[in-house]
């Protein structure tokens, strides 16, 4: 711990998530960011140092490639984890992996995102789903972007009228705004595998859930797409008690016909007129008008935004791990009051 009381963070990798994730940390009013990793030069890296973070050498990174451009280096990564209480990963798919190893050898909590695999950690998390269950874990993994958002909405609908069957159409964004070389183009791929890895991601979270995902990959930057299809176990009265549902949940957004939001381009300047760092959506969002109940049958649309929507659930993962806060709501009150997403639906 500081000398402030405060949990020290190193993020490891600060691109597309831990540029995000360590200014989130940097928000909290409980935690200190003690550093960041880069593995070569680039604009981020300046960024971090713009902004003051400690700048830290990953990988088979250079200190003098760095120090040639102006950039201050602090250490190397051993030496960042070595001042911290908790190591968010935040590297490339596939690398947090490789990195489990040198977590372990310091003896250092660490959090891994989606992009790796299920067994690189104790558990994997989702802040409204199994917050409890994670507490005290020494590793923990938060999953994906898309996971994370039908992870959301399974805790609204599976306690109140149970789930028979769950069926999850994924409209995919090809890349992030700054993957330039990435397609498709001209194009709409479908993920022929079936089902999608999506659906048994959330079985990681609710291991009974009867769920199927099908995903397509369209030409967009902006968010993800899902349809879905719901077999209640019981009927809700109405569509608008299933609204009063989502609107009471902390990190849904839901946007009435007079908003005029027609989809994802309208969600994402929403987004950017609010103003909460990078201009992210961090919550579901979900159109009123898109709700339809018969009977049991739910359906309804929600969107993701791919670069954000993990940022809150690894502050809460940080919690969970080192038992910070009461329960899972207290954490998650926390954690959206810092970041201004507390306002009303």
């Amino acid at each position: 711990m500081s000398r402030a009381g405060k949990v020290r963070v190193a993020v490891n990798g600060f691109g597309t998530i831990g540029k995000r994730v360590a200014d989130a940390v940097a928000k909290q009013p409980d935690m200190v960011l003690t550093g960041i990793s880069k593995t070569r030069p680039s604009f981020e890296a300046r960024r971090a140092a713009d902004k003051g973070y400690p700048l830290f050498v990953a990988g088979a990174g250079r200190a003098a490639e760095f120090e040639a451009v102006g950039l201050a280096v602090a250490g190397t990564v051993r030496e960042m984890l070595a001042n911290a209480d908790i190591v968010v990963d935040a590297a490339p798919d596939k690398v947090g992996s490789e990195n489990r190893g040198l977590y372990a050898s310091q003896g250092l909590p660490a959090i891994f995102q989606g992009g790796e695999a299920a067994g690189v950690a104790e558990a994997s998390f989702s802040a409204l789903g199994n917050y409890d269950a994670c507490r005290g874990k020494k590793s923990l993994r938060v999953v994906s972007c898309n996971t994370t958002g039908i992870a959301r909405a399974v805790s609204v609908l599976e306690p109140r009228w149970g789930v028979d069957d769950w069926e999850v159409t994924l409209v995919r964004r090809a890349a992030d705004p700054a993957e330039s070389k990435r397609g498709p183009v001209n194009g709409i791929m479908p993920t022929l595998h079936l089902p999608s890895h999506h659906g048994p991601d959330v079985r990681t979270i609710y291991p009974d859930l009867p769920i199927a995902t099908t995903a397509l990959v369209v030409p967009t930057t902006l968010m993800h797409v899902h349809v879905n299809h719901v077999r209640l176990r019981k009927a809700p009265q109405d569509a608008a008690e299933v609204l009063r549902a989502f609107r009471g949940t902390p990190r849904f957004r839901l946007f009435a016909p007079w908003e005029h939001v027609d989809g994802t381009p309208q969600a994402m300047e929403y987004a950017r007129d609010r103003g909460i760092g990078f201009n992210d959506m961090m919550e579901n969002v979900i159109w009123e008008e898109g709700v339809q109940l018969e009977g049991k049958d739910l359906r309804f649309f929600q969107a993701i935004h791919q670069e954000s929507i993990v940022v809150p659930e690894n502050i809460d993962a940080i919690r969970a791990m080192l038992d910070l806060a009461r329960d899972g709501p207290s954490s998650i009150a926390m954690t959206d009051s810092a970041l201004g997403l507390r306002s009303k639906n």
